[in-house]
């Protein structure tokens, strides 16, 4: 067993290019990595990386292990998913990350249905609206609304999601009902704005007759949860761009009411992301399969909650 983890991290040191990637992507420190990759180069006799102080590349030696390593763990990963697909029984941790509406609202309750099917399987869910950092955090599988910046994840989009601007009633008595994306952003509107680091949220994409627009949106509040934001709404302190998944509710109560639709927002992506291996765990594969299926199933509710007009207008 010892030997199979050293030739595992000995791939993820490949493939990230660190010692201190390979463990935070691993979990474990950046010493047991080194250790690890030192105890094969021992085996063999062989150096498997060249190292400096700024860089680390394999050598024609590791080169050439990494590709026979990688044999060994697809035949592994073939047996393992075979032991799962006869007993059912996938095991060990899953790292999950989503933004907290998202998360709150479909990821986390479809997740503990996940473990009463595989008791096996632990899931750690870590929920923000905040970036995160895949790598190293050591997240398996991260839930995105939007398009990823970073091109080294390897993406499986889920589904489109309806987008709707909305604002609750005594706010729209105070300063009128905007009818399109122009109006919205008058003197007389307040945006209640989604903002942290890297942010873009405070340029909302809607469509015109022209095709997609950006508007540039102001308002005196901002906040980096989603949730405040709605909150804010819920109080009549401005209008909101949110997924139709997280304020539904209100809109059917009527608590929040559509605006500016002669400009509604674009769909936005729902999509997941994972660090870009050749290999996936099975405890993983299985989660996303379905965890996918069951997005598509509720946002394809909402939707048709949405086309057979049962929120109020």
């Amino acid at each position: 067993m010892a030997y199979l983890e050293s030739i595992r991290t000995f791939v993820r040191v490949y493939e990230l290019g660190s010692m201190a990637a390979a463990g935070r992507d691993l979990r474990i420190s950046t010493a047991l990595t080194s250790s690890r990759v030192a105890s094969l180069e021992e085996r063999f006799g062989v150096k498997l990386f060249h190292r400096t102080t700024r860089s680390m590349t394999p050598t024609e030696q590791g080169v050439a292990f990494y590709e026979d390593s990688l044999d060994i763990l697809r035949a592994l990963e073939i047996a393992e998913t075979r032991i799962i697909d006869m007993t059912g029984n996938p095991t060990g941790s899953i790292f999950v990350s989503a933004p907290l509406g998202m998360g709150r609202r479909l990821i986390a309750p479809k997740a503990g249905e996940f473990c009463d099917m595989y008791p096996d399987v632990t899931v750690r869910m870590r929920l923000s609206d905040r970036k995160t950092d895949v790598v190293a955090e050591g997240i398996d599988l991260a839930f995105i609304l939007g398009n990823p910046a970073d091109s080294s994840m390897t993406m499986r989009k889920i589904a489109d999601i309806e987008r709707v601007l909305c604002a609750a009633p005594d706010y729209l008595d105070r300063r009128g009902m905007p009818a399109d994306g122009p109006d919205l952003v008058s003197d007389r509107h307040e945006c209640l704005n989604l903002r942290f680091p890297g942010a873009t949220e405070f340029q909302w994409t809607l469509a015109t007759p022209e095709g997609p627009k950006r508007f540039r949106i102001e308002g005196r509040l901002e906040a980096d949860d989603g949730d405040v934001l709605t909150q804010w709404a819920l109080q009549g302190r401005g209008i909101i761009m949110k997924p139709l998944f997280e304020v539904q509710e209100h809109l059917a109560s009527g608590a929040l009411v559509p605006v500016a639709e002669e400009t509604p927002p674009i769909p936005v992506q729902l999509a997941c992301l994972y660090p870009h291996r050749r290999l996936q765990a099975p405890n993983v594969r299985v989660f996303l399969d379905f965890m996918a299926a069951q997005l598509e199933e509720q946002i394809r509710a909402a939707s048709a909650d949405l086309a057979t007009d049962q929120l109020p207008r």
